[in-house]
């Protein structure tokens, strides 16, 4: 689930996913040259990061459980990567 809050020419981004039987997860987009960020995870078991963008811009990102999956955000639209597989759309 992403849910964005904009404040002027920012939008704060927050990625909340839940993954049954991992015990961590990060989170990997374009925004950062796909550079890995450790979420934190909730006593619910949900993992969560907050980002700031700017507006107006798009993104690919996924998640990379430490089991080795590569997941999409349920919440957002998918493109194809250039791996054969599926990346999530962030549009802030």
């Amino acid at each position: 689930m992403i849910k964005i809050t904009n404040k002027g020419k920012k939008s704060w981004v927050t990625f909340t996913v839940r993954v049954e039987n991992i015990d961590d997860l990060e989170l990997s987009g374009e925004w950062n040259s796909w550079k890995n960020e450790k979420m934190k995870r909730k006593k619910n078991g949900e993992f969560y990061i907050t980002k700031v963008f700017n507006k107006g811009n798009k993104y690919q990102f996924g998640y990379k459980a430490n089991d080795g999956r590569w997941l999409c955000d349920e919440s957002t639209p998918k493109v194809m990567s250039p791996f054969n597989s599926q990346n999530s759309l962030l549009e802030v």
